[in-house]
């Protein structure tokens, strides 16, 4: 598991850029037929609004009951919530700079209410 501090926010162009500790920034993007993709970025984004900021967790799960066998990205939205979201090929990476993002139901962190 890795986990820290993330932070979501929103370009002029009204562009989201999820940004994954101090060093990991992502666009996330919508294409047509394929769905939400988070882009490597490197680029300098100028900040129209913070959409949330709090803290995430990334899991690697493999042979658990009622979880799908994936990379989980949770982000903690607040009010004891986490927001899941699957990765299919993990991360966006150096040789492969997209990747698809598809929110879920299935969480591993407890919410707190």
């Amino acid at each position: 598991m890795h986990e820290g501090h993330y932070i979501l926010v929103e370009t002029k162009a009204q562009i989201k850029i999820l940004t994954l500790g101090d060093a990991k920034t992502y666009a996330w993007v919508y294409a047509k037929d394929i769905g939400e993709l988070l882009v490597s970025s490197h680029l300098q984004h100028i900040v129209d609004h913070v959409l949330c900021v709090g803290r995430y967790r990334l899991y690697e799960v493999k042979d658990e009951p009622a979880l799908t066998d994936l990379t989980h990205l949770e982000l903690f939205v607040g009010g004891g919530k986490w927001q899941g979201y699957l990765l299919p090929t993990g991360l966006p990476k150096a040789g492969k700079v997209r990747s698809r993002i598809i929110p879920t139901q299935e969480t591993i962190s407890k919410s707190m209410l």
